[in-house]
């Protein structure tokens, strides 16, 4: 669904936002009270998360932290919902530190490509999540869950809740679902310990100021982190032979003349950081947000790009996860590996974090 689409449903969706908005107060008041039940672990939560409705980076900022907190000592489980993975089942293991027990079809896409990036790590999912996160602590030892999308799951209780904001599209019209993209009103920040800004470039680091100062005027006792994002190398996929070739490169030995496609939130994100990374993208696709692709659509998508004249297909990582050997190609594919910038003031405040609550 494009943007201009997406505002008109929200201009109609507009009288009905106060009604929702009211809604979700009520219902953190709730859990604020007591009255809606929240599990606490033996171990502390980091929950990630947001207040608009998906694109702020969240998979690859878990798989960020994951990785820097497990070169720090700690044993992390990733906690995700699974969001369009066919399993119905309460707990479901994806990655048990050793090896990818599940398929993107059953799991859904982004646990499982948290999985292949992460393959020492624990990845369960769950739609209750507190399950799967006890068992990733009680029979695999975790020390640490990093709980994916969290913000607004308020029944499992964490110890540091961190809010993702996309510099580039913030708050989009600042309106509560089903009037915009918010999920709660503004004021649901209260209850979170620190913004993260991602996307920072060059050329919005004035946008990035004013947002972080807008933050923290209305919300004084949060802290506030820029992340820098960009692809560090690009891995080339060949479909043609009997099995999938895979390959990793450089950027700027991606093939020229390519045809960009995706199925996520935000493609024009992916789209501008390609073109900053010196790519040539002749023409582009988009499909819905978790697109499940079929052998039709690479079809279609092979098609275009020739006439187009493009020599190859570039696409998400994230899309990437659910293409196999048994789909077919008839041009090679690449995908740019999307990586965070370390910054050690955030590393710091939440290994503190962490730390005050194992010595509670």
């Amino acid at each position: 669904m494009d943007q201009q689409t997406k505002n008109r449903l929200y201009l109609l969706g507009r009288p009905l936002s106060p009604f929702y908005g009211s809604a979700m107060k009520a219902r953190a008041w709730f859990f604020r009270k007591g009255i809606f039940k929240q599990h606490r672990l033996s171990v502390p939560v980091v929950s990630v998360g947001n207040l608009t409705m998906g694109g702020t980076g969240k998979t690859p900022f878990i798989i960020y932290l994951a990785r820097l907190l497990g070169e720090r000592g700690f044993k992390p489980a990733i906690v995700c919902r699974g969001y369009r993975g066919k399993s119905r089942a309460p707990v479901n293991i994806v990655c048990d530190g050793e090896q990818l027990l599940m398929t993107p079809r059953d799991a859904g896409d982004e646990p499982v490509l948290m999985a292949r990036k992460l393959p020492t790590a624990i990845v369960a999912t769950g739609r209750r999540r507190a399950l799967p996160a006890r068992q990733a602590v009680e029979a695999y030892r975790a020390d640490l869950i990093l709980l994916d999308d969290g913000f607004q799951h308020l029944s499992l209780y964490r110890d540091i809740d961190l809010v993702l904001f996309d510099i580039d599209h913030f708050a989009g019209n600042s309106r509560v679902f089903p009037g915009g993209e918010l999920r709660e009103p503004v004021t649901a920040l209260s209850r979170c310990d620190a913004f993260v800004l991602t996307g920072l470039r060059e050329d919005n680091q004035d946008r990035a100021a004013s947002i972080e100062q807008l933050l923290l005027e209305k919300f004084p006792d949060k802290e506030s982190f820029r992340l820098s994002r960009s692809f560090s190398s690009c891995i080339r996929y060949d479909f043609n032979g009997p099995s999938l070739d895979m390959k990793k490169i450089d950027m700027t030995d991606v093939d020229p003349k390519l045809f960009a496609f995706s199925g996520i939130a935000h493609p024009e994100r992916f789209y501008r950081m390609l073109e900053s990374s010196g790519c040539d993208v002749m023409a582009t696709r988009d499909f819905g947000d978790h697109h499940a692709y079929r052998q039709k659509d690479i079809s279609l998508i092979c098609e275009e790009a020739r006439k187009n004249c493009c020599s190859a297909l570039i696409t998400t990582e994230k899309d990437m996860v659910k293409f196999d050997s048994s789909h077919r190609f008839s041009l090679p594919i690449f995908t740019p590996v999307l990586e965070y910038a370390v910054h050690e003031g955030l590393l710091e405040f939440i290994t503190h974090r962490i730390c005050q609550r194992k010595n509670d």
